[in-house]
């Protein structure tokens, strides 16, 4: 879908970004999951920091010199990797559970409404492609 030439790097940064917020949706949930297990450590997905590096030009881009080399679209965004860290502290029952519920409820809600605008985004601009491919 993505991938065809007729998309700019903001879709792509859109479809990064979706890939990313579901994955950190998958890491809310099991820490969610875990809330009850004594000596589980809540982890955070870390990408912000990546992706925005990326998208400033920071990140590692790879240049094609010839056309039949595999093709880099997507750049930097493209290859920007999340990472999983554990937060640090200590629960509030003794048993070593670091998840607080309510806190993971907030990230939940976060990530799924920056999940939600990004798709809408890239609904939009989807919407707009295909209005010029139809030629109106």
């Amino acid at each position: 879908m993505l991938g065809n030439g007729l998309v700019d790097k903001t879709a792509l940064l859109l479809k990064k970004t979706l890939d990313l917020r579901m994955q950190n949706q998958q890491v809310i949930a099991g820490n969610v999951a875990n809330a009850q297990t004594p000596g589980y450590k809540a982890q955070r997905l870390e990408f912000d920091k990546a992706l925005r590096q990326a998208v400033d030009g920071q990140g590692h881009d790879v240049s094609v010199t010839h056309p039949n080399h595999i093709s880099s679209h997507g750049g930097a965004v493209a290859r920007v990797e999340a990472t999983v860290s554990e937060v640090k502290g200590t629960g509030a029952l003794g048993d070593g559970n670091t998840v607080s519920v309510d806190q993971e409820m907030i990230l939940l809600a976060q990530n799924q409404l920056m999940y939600e605008a990004s798709a809408q985004l890239l609904s939009k601009k989807m919407s707009i492609i295909k209005y010029v491919v139809q030629g109106n």
